[in-house]
């Protein structure tokens, strides 16, 4: 099967070269991001074996003591489901800018999580994610004509609601009725013997 020729031109035009890479790191940062998802909501990631379990404390490293603290649930399906719920995010170009902006937070998570964990950055997978980043900022830089009016908009000084100066000296005491009203419920299930200590 033979592709025709004005096809694979428009192919080998210039100004195609760019999108196709962006559109391979897409693909690469959603598979990476299904992939681990994946793999914390089947169990094949996090946890630790038997031998480390029966060890002291002391003699447990960082690296596993960390793997076995993030094996508990809920964290672990939490972590699991946002990782896939980005990479579909990053695969479709409707949302593939909503993707790539949630996936920094995760890369970043995961990048600390490396560096604290895994004896700094001499990992290799420290250094992807960090390429990893590199890519998400690339994706998010070919979009800048819808990103730069978003990001202007949140630098704008302009509030739809104005109030006098006075007002702002009240917060201090709103802020701590507030914080009140969002004890109420405990203090009920503490009073009723539902809370658990």
């Amino acid at each position: 099967m033979t592709i025709p020729l004005n096809l694979s031109m428009k192919f080998l035009l210039k100004d195609q070269y760019w999108p196709y890479f962006l559109l391979s790191a897409r693909v690469l940062l959603a598979w990476t991001l299904f992939h681990y998802g994946w793999a914390k909501l089947t169990g094949s990631q996090f946890g630790v074996d038997e031998k480390t379990m029966n060890l002291p404390l002391k003699e447990v490293g960082l690296f596993r003591l960390s793997w076995y603290l993030a094996d508990h649930q809920p964290f672990k399906a939490f972590i699991g489901i946002s990782q896939i719920g980005v990479s579909l995010l990053l695969v479709f170009n409707r949302t593939a800018i909503i993707g790539a902006f949630a996936s920094i937070p995760i890369w970043l998570n995961i990048l600390m999580w490396d560096i604290t964990f895994m004896e700094g950055m001499t990992t290799a997978f420290t250094f992807r994610l960090s390429f990893y980043l590199l890519l998400t900022g690339l994706i998010l830089y070919q979009s800048g004509n819808k990103v730069l009016p978003a990001l202007q908009s949140l630098t704008e000084n302009k509030s739809s609601i104005a109030y006098p100066y006075w007002v702002y000296l009240t917060l201090p005491v709103a802020a701590i009725c507030l914080e009140v009203l969002g004890a109420i419920p405990n203090a009920i299930l503490s009073y009723a013997g539902l809370l658990g200590k």
